[in-house]
């Protein structure tokens, strides 16, 4: 079993209006297995990471957590197609391993669930979608002016709409 939601969603000083904000938070519950993992995160780059982890493994501890406390910054690359994030060290995190046409999700005390890749996907793309329509229905990002941090977030939604839409 593997479910992921997420409620409470906001821009991290909690104000409507604030549209330099690029960066969506919000209390993240994903159940796996047996179990059930509650945190605080920044969701925007959740969302992402799991985008991304439909076609690439994630072992736990070696990049981002799957459930980070924060995405401070982004790095594009040169054809803004892609982004790494980075952010602090707190969070939650597990491996996704791709084995045939399963998904092997193992958390940290050691624990594995296996989940079909089609239902696997679909709850990605269902929590991926209510990130953005978060987006969209808030007031406009307003782009940085500084061209490193504008370049990140272009990338971000450039990768992000792409993998939504493999």
């Amino acid at each position: 079993m593997f479910k992921i939601d997420v409620t409470d969603m906001h821009w991290l000083d909690r104000k409507q209006d604030n549209c330099e904000d690029l960066c969506l938070h919000g209390h993240a519950i994903a159940f796996i297995g047996s179990k059930k993992l509650e945190y605080d995160a920044a969701v925007s780059a959740t969302a992402l990471y799991l985008l991304k982890s439909l076609t690439e493994n994630h072992i736990i501890d070696e990049d981002n957590q799957m459930l980070p406390c924060c995405g401070f910054c982004l790095i594009a690359d040169d054809k803004l197609e892609n982004v790494v994030i980075i952010g602090c060290r707190n969070g939650i995190d597990w491996s996704i391993i791709h084995q045939g046409e399963n998904i092997h999700l193992i958390l940290e005390d050691g624990s594995e669930t296996i989940v079909p890749f089609e239902k696997y996907k679909k709850e990605v793309y269902k929590f991926a979608d209510k990130i953005e329509s978060f987006y969209q229905a808030s007031l406009p990002r307003k782009l940085p002016k500084d061209e490193y941090d504008r370049n990140g977030y272009i990338a971000f939604w450039n990768e992000w709409h792409r993998r939504r839409t493999e």
